[in-house]
């Protein structure tokens, strides 16, 4: 059986905010491996470390020490303008607040990368986005004439329109009701499962975490615990028996 590619590799990452009595230790030696084509999911604590574990891993913050690659890409070599343009082409992210430009419609929020890159849209893959996540009908909308679901789902086909390495979710489905959060989370399922995407998601959501192939638990900065093929009922035990330890 072949081993698939690496989408993202993260060696023994540090992260330190401050200095002295100030200093807070956020990533303590972080070691991850995650293989193209996965889903993985990252839970813990407040103040576990997992959105500066994200950030890092996106290259949207710098690690105090340690290595990050995207791909072939180790993002410690490159310059600011190689590191800008890896994200624009390498790199898809969904956020909690949607981040849609409240003038564009949902066609020209989707295609933004592209324009900003100077490239032209993929028709065939363009197609293949707005139909896997059923934006058909939405095109000519401006995002304050879109449900929440649906703007999410609109950064979602922003995010894939690249066909980047990997997508980063940070808290998707927070500022999303029950059953939009769902749909969110089976369109980037289907996204792995139907375009072989790679996606990278923080959650605090058991639910959510049990769409991932993978979840990884973290505590004061350092991975703890890994469950595959999550259940909603498996997460939340683990999820339960770390903050017990954290109190």
């Amino acid at each position: 059986m072949t081993t698939p590619p690496t989408a993202v590799t993260a060696t023994e990452l540090t992260k330190t905010y401050g200095t002295g009595d100030t200093r807070v230790a956020a990533l303590r030696g972080v070691s991850l491996v995650v293989p193209s084509g996965e889903f993985l999911a990252i839970m813990g604590p407040s103040g576990s470390g997992k959105s500066t574990l994200l950030h890092c891993l996106a290259g949207l913050d710098t690690a105090s020490s340690g290595r990050v690659r995207i791909g072939d890409s180790e993002l410690g070599g490159l310059s600011d303008g190689r590191l800008t343009r890896l994200r624009r082409d390498a790199v898809g992210f969904v956020f909690q607040s949607f981040n849609l430009l409240p003038t564009l419609s949902a066609a020209d929020n989707i295609l933004l990368p592209l324009r900003l890159a100077g490239r032209r849209p993929d028709q065939a893959w363009l197609d293949r986005v707005i139909d896997l996540l059923g934006l058909a009908d939405r095109m000519h909308h401006r995002p304050a004439q879109l449900s929440g679901g649906q703007q999410q789902r609109v950064a979602c086909a922003r995010a894939l329109i690249t066909r980047p390495r990997v997508i980063f979710a940070d808290e998707p489905t927070g500022n999303l009701d029950s059953r939009a959060g769902a749909e969110v989370l089976s369109l980037l399922r289907a996204s792995v499962r139907e375009l072989g995407q790679t996606v990278v998601m923080v959650t605090h959501d058991p639910r959510a975490a049990s769409y991932a192939d993978r979840v990884v638990f973290l505590a004061d900065g350092r991975i703890v615990d890994e469950v595959t093929q999550p259940t909603p009922d498996v997460v939340l035990d683990r999820v339960g028996r770390l903050e017990t330890r954290a109190a």
